[in-house]
């Protein structure tokens, strides 16, 4: 007789949940991940900016030339201020979805372990009962004293 898991329905919309929020949870990843990346290139930006800058005041320039210099650096200054806070509202949405990715994992897992001790329940039936089949069989043709 073939096992049947009559949670098997659970089981599967669990294990589609879980894959679900463990998706939501990369995807949060991956968008910090893209954040840090766009500040580490504004501050290397903004690290040869002030070189440049350093370099022109050892210059004779024009005084627009400059100013223009500074804005591209308040400018690299403000973006990365903007990218600092979308990336404190990042982690806190990726501490809130890992908590739901946990009780989703949990939750399958639970249910996981369910299946395998049904399953591991049967196997051992089913052994048992080979076993008795066999030990009929050879007690039936055993000659008898």
């Amino acid at each position: 007789m073939a096992f049947r898991f009559p949670l098997a329905a659970v089981l599967r919309v669990r294990e589609i949940v879980e894959k679900r929020e463990e998706r939501a949870l990369q995807k949060v990843q991956l968008e910090m991940s893209r954040i840090l990346r766009q500040i580490e290139e504004l501050n290397a930006l903004m690290v040869n900016a002030h070189g440049d800058r350093e370099t022109a005041l050892q210059q004779t320039i024009p005084a627009g030339h400059l100013h223009t210099m500074m804005w591209e650096i308040q400018a690299a200054e403000e973006k990365k201020k903007i990218l600092l806070h979308h990336l404190r509202v990042l982690e806190e949405q990726r501490d809130k979805q890992m908590k739901v990715y946990q009780v989703a994992h949990r939750d399958r897992e639970m249910i996981t372990d369910i299946f395998e001790q049904q399953s591991d329940a049967h196997k051992q039936e089913q052994v048992r009962t080979q076993q008795k089949t066999l030990d009929d069989i050879f007690i039936a043709r055993r000659p008898r004293s």
